[in-house]
């Protein structure tokens, strides 16, 4: 196929690139800041010569949006959700515009659009979009109104002939680095991954192995459009998802933190407590009724393939390696 990815240089996009090319693919990537072959200057806001690459291609997939990881405040706000219409708004510009138009768009979402939850769990059919929770912090309701200002500028777009899927992804996670599992595995390796704030709100995740494999099989399957969740069936309160990636590291104790401490802690990181405090307790709905089946279902089974992968990983006396031996 021949996929233009916008945004393609971030974790996500990183990800897909090198497993879209690997698989004899031709991915055109859309940064601001083209640096090597394969890669258009865009501005992410204006039409301009990177439409030509939307132009005859099978598949865009947009994945631009100014980081999360960052302090909530009013600016970062505003740039978050600028960043994320606009892109979404000037790539619809660009396939109405197109004399061949793809096939598909796959535009990146959040689960983050459903509700701070215990109860129950969230899928497309069923799950409460968020916004009016209570005992919540009020900016908390922004970060939903961006996931569904995102989605409205794509389901806007007048792009009759291209099929839309809006990707309402939980948090991938790959050992690369910069990403948010080697966060959290840099939090475990020196005793600090414990419970945070009692550690019952749910966190939701997908394996980067099944993030590929569920876009690829989106962009397959034509029956297929409007939100979709990516996320795996097993969604897991934080204090036995870091006991387990803990576990899987060979960690056996990791601090807890409360509240005031996780606010010094995001403080410090330049970030913010929603990441860690959201309960998101989202599962795939729609993927599971069309008969995707996960590689890692399970967080145990992805959390040791990913401290295996993991820089350093391999070179732990007596893990197991990939063909089953010790090293």
């Amino acid at each position: 196929m021949n996929v233009v990815l916008a945004g393609g240089t971030g974790q996500v996009g990183t990800i897909l690139d090198r497993a879209l090319t690997a698989a004899g693919h031709e991915v055109t990537v859309l940064t601001r800041h083209p640096r090597r072959e394969r890669q258009t200057g865009w501005d992410g806001v204006t039409l301009g010569p990177w439409a030509e690459a939307v132009d005859g291609c099978d598949v865009v997939i947009n994945l631009a949006g100014r980081s999360v990881s960052c302090r909530y405040t009013p600016e970062n706000l505003r740039a978050m959700m600028d960043s994320r219409v606009d892109s979404a708004r000037v790539v619809g510009e660009a396939i109405a515009a197109a004399a061949r138009p793809p096939r598909v768009w796959l535009q990146m979402s959040t689960a983050t659009i459903y509700a701070h939850r215990f109860d129950a769990a969230h899928d497309e059919a069923t799950g409460v979009i968020g916004g009016s929770e209570t005992g919540v912090p009020d900016y908390w309701g922004f970060s939903v109104e961006i996931a569904r200002n995102w989605e409205r500028a794509q389901h806007e777009a007048p792009t009759p002939a291209t099929r839309k899927v809006a990707l309402r992804s939980a948090m991938v996670m790959s050992p690369d680095p910069g990403g948010v599992f080697d966060a959290l595995l840099g939090l475990a390796r020196v005793g600090l991954g414990g419970p945070v704030a009692g550690g019952a709100q749910y966190v939701s995740w997908i394996h980067d192995e099944d993030f590929v494999r569920a876009v690829e099989f989106l962009i397959d399957r034509a029956d297929i459009d409007g939100p979709v969740n990516l996320a795996t069936p097993g969604p897991l309160p934080q204090r036995d998802f870091m006991r387990t990636l803990r576990a899987a590291w060979g960690v056996p104790v990791g601090l807890p933190a409360t509240r005031w401490m996780a606010e010094l802690g995001a403080f410090a990181l330049r970030s913010d407590t929603e990441l860690l405090l959201k309960s998101r307790r989202v599962i795939p709905g729609r993927l599971r009724e069309a008969g995707f089946s996960f590689t890692h279902p399970t967080w145990e089974s992805a959390a040791a393939d990913l401290v295996q992968r993991a820089p350093g990983g391999l070179r732990r006396p007596g893990r197991a390696t990939a063909h089953g031996g010790r090293r």
